[in-house]
């Protein structure tokens, strides 16, 4: 019963994080100042696949390349792939329609630099410390992070090292196949893993309290 509760926990406070690291990517996604590192190799992925003469839409490239990455996980250290990877995969989607319905009326696509840049800062730092909520809540981690983190985990190289270094492959990859890459894209590639390293500890400590304080209580 106790494990019980504890997994249950530890999804509530996946779908916590979840729903902070998905505001963030709501703030970069109306910023209007590139895609994310992931996408733009989404992007180039999409791009070589028409030119190969088949259309599909971003969503289902999207989709097909976490689906693998799952694949090549349970291929290669099962334990990476728990209930909360699939919660992150089709929960991203409706959260972020949420919040671009709930802040669309501060028309922050239409303002100029020295409005969008802070914004999209805003962005990757709340993206960063939901991000570092989920991987701490052990429930599971979404297909495009977990990269960073087993890769973080097996070599033994900070978080934030490796993030960085796998959001800068997706974007040369993704650009080199033709995806596009704005100002937005490079600030997050660069910030996004730094700020994650920061905030971990943290994130550790809270997801740490919750479930101490859910070990008092009585069954």
């Amino acid at each position: 019963m106790k494990n019980y509760r504890e997994f249950i926990c530890r999804l509530v406070i996946l779908l916590a994080g979840l729903t902070i690291a998905h505001l963030g990517v709501t703030l970069f996604l109306l910023s209007d100042l590139g895609a994310d590192p992931f996408n733009v190799l989404i992007q180039g992925l999409r791009l070589v696949i028409e030119n190969a003469g088949l259309i599909l839409t971003h969503g289902t490239v999207h989709m097909a390349v976490s689906f693998l990455i799952i694949l090549i996980l349970l291929i290669v250290d099962r334990q990476y792939v728990k209930a909360g990877t699939l919660i992150c995969m089709f929960c991203g989607g409706p959260i972020i329609d949420f919040f671009s319905w709930l802040l669309k009326s501060l028309n922050i696509g239409g303002a100029g630099l020295p409005v969008k840049i802070p914004v999209l800062v805003l962005g990757c730092v709340i993206l960063a410390f939901g991000m570092t909520i989920v991987i701490r809540s052990e429930a599971g981690t979404g297909p495009n992070d977990l990269v960073a983190v087993v890769i973080s985990e097996k070599s033994g190289i900070r978080f934030g090292v490796t993030r960085v270094t796998t959001d800068a492959l997706f974007v040369l990859i993704g650009f080199l196949l033709g995806g596009k890459v704005g100002i937005g894209t490079v600030i997050c590639a660069f910030l996004v893993g730094f700020v994650a390293d920061f905030f971990m500890p943290l994130s550790e400590s809270i997801v740490r309290r919750i479930l101490n304080n859910l070990g008092k209580d009585k069954p």
